[in-house]
């Protein structure tokens, strides 16, 4: 009952502060409260889970911030019976909710601990239309055919033209991008035929890209 409680305080708060960004999409603010973050994030840091500030998972990653993960979900503008694709799985919760809406969502990470992690909180939150997979989503994928979104949690020191092709055309690619020696930014490329367009959205923290799976975490 207690986490409940902290649960529904934790999202009105959030509703009140995304209101002030404009951010008032109904579809995707009821899938995050559908959501329980508390599900996806260490014991220790359930409370600051529902706040904006960065909570530490293992492997060196760490859970975004409550309004940095929404908002960064209504930029890429996930709609029903869409297949999308996200590299960097972390605890989870951006790709469970957007399992609440979307058709598929395929979940790269490249630490099996986050994986498993990732797995077992999917499960408690009933989320069956989210496959985790431990993968080297760096230099992109083989087989996995088109999707309609991408994103990508982890910076890049510019454009991975790499996930490209993997783009239907109208799909969205959402990726941080360091846009000076100090600044990561959260970039968007919407692919409309064989153009794409580039819009520099909000300031992102910074968690580099690693290539290739870890070996023992």
């Amino acid at each position: 009952m207690a986490t409940r409680l902290l649960e529904q305080e934790g999202f009105a708060a959030l509703v009140l502060r995304l209101r002030a960004e404009s951010i008032t999409n109904k579809g995707l603010l009821n899938a995050v409260e559908e959501t329980p973050r508390t599900l996806f994030a260490p014991a220790p840091y359930q409370k600051e889970a529902l706040s904006s500030r960065i909570v530490p998972l293992d492997c060196g990653s760490f859970m975004e911030g409550f309004d940095f993960a929404v908002r960064t979900l209504h930029a890429l503008g996930v709609k029903p019976g869409q297949r999308i694709l996200e590299i960097g799985t972390g605890s989870g919760f951006t790709a469970a909710v957007m399992g609440r809406i979307a058709e598929r969502v395929l979940s790269y990470e490249r630490y099996k601990t986050l994986v498993i992690n990732a797995q077992a909180s999917l499960d408690k939150a009933s989320i069956r239309n989210v496959i985790v997979r431990q993968a080297d989503g760096s230099a992109g994928l083989v087989g996995e055919g088109t999707f309609d979104r991408i994103l990508v949690t982890t910076a890049f020191d510019s454009l991975p033209r790499v996930f490209s092709d993997h783009l239907v055309s109208g799909g969205v690619l959402l990726v941080p991008i360091m846009v000076s020696e100090t600044e990561c930014r959260m970039v968007r490329l919407t692919r409309t035929g064989s153009r794409f367009d580039r819009e520099d959205l909000f300031e992102a923290p910074y968690l580099p890209i690693v290539p290739k799976m870890a070996a023992f975490l």
